[in-house]
């Protein structure tokens, strides 16, 4: 068992939905950033998404790109992320936590030196948005490391291809309402409900729902049919400009904790 799948069976034990806020490592302020994931878990998170800045991101919105270039110009790389987390698990042992980003930083670094120092720091899982199932072997040092991948399914995605993302998926399974960019609006949760629930009958790993999350509301419907909501863009617009760390963890908690409130209110025979 790791922290992902222990954390996933006790949600489904205490049928709760599962909350993953995403923020951009580095942003709004490095030195923010471990003081911002234990004000996300204090709110009501389940587990962390942390991404990792990129300069040329391929699913990211501008509120992320933008987000990716602040903390660029602010010096922060792979290295300083991994350090981040190790810095989180001296009070935090319990709440998972998952990179996401892209192939080049983690090859510029060397694969296998990321993997090894990604699992020493306590890394649980990585999302790496191109590195899709059919490149899996260039993953294979993470997945030996001990690192789950996390893989994208899409509306777009073929029947053929999806028994194969469904086969291999480690840790859960991130659903992509819609074709396109995080931050986008046009999500439609009547026909995300259809596709997830079919989803998730096939599926060997819980399965989240992210892309166009922007409130409470739709993070509870979502929440009807989903074993977790994924929230990114809305908050790191919320935490853009915050002058120090303690701002910056005040919107964090101002802006999840209704979220949370909310997916505690989904009755209990929700999907998880």
């Amino acid at each position: 068992m790791s922290r992902i799948s222990d954390r996933f069976a006790a949600l489904k034990a205490a049928r709760r939905p599962g909350l993953i806020p995403f923020v951009t490592a580095g942003d709004p302020l490095p030195e923010a950033t471990v003081a911002l994931m234990h004000a996300l878990v204090d709110a009501g998170a389940d587990l962390l998404e942390l991404g990792v800045p990129f300069s040329d991101p391929m699913a990211d919105g501008p509120v992320i790109q933008h987000a990716n270039e602040r903390a660029l110009a602010k010096g922060v790389g792979l290295g300083q992320v991994v350090a981040w987390v190790r810095e989180f698990r001296a009070r935090d042992a319990q709440t998972p936590v998952v990179l996401m980003g892209y192939l080049n930083p983690v090859e510029i670094r060397g694969v296998a030196r990321f993997a090894a120092e990604a699992n020493e720091a306590g890394v649980d899982g990585v999302l790496l948005v191109d590195c899709p199932v059919e490149e899996i072997a260039t993953a294979a040092p993470l997945r030996a490391a001990g690192l789950e991948q996390i893989f994208l399914a899409a509306p777009t995605t073929d029947a053929a291809r999806l028994e194969r993302v469904v086969a291999e998926a480690q840790g859960f399974l991130y659903y992509v309402s819609f074709a396109g960019i995080t931050g986008a609006a046009h999500l439609s949760t009547d026909s995300v409900r259809e596709r997830v629930t079919a989803l998730r009958a096939r599926a060997r790993t819980p399965v989240a729902v992210g892309f166009g999350v922007k409130d409470a509301a739709t993070a509870a419907t979502i929440a009807g049919f989903a074993d977790a909501v994924v929230i990114g863009s809305a908050l790191v617009d919320t935490l853009a400009g915050s002058a120090d760390a303690a701002e910056a963890v005040r919107r964090a908690h101002a802006f999840l904790a209704p979220i949370r409130a909310a997916l505690d209110a989904v009755p209990a025979g929700h999907a998880a």
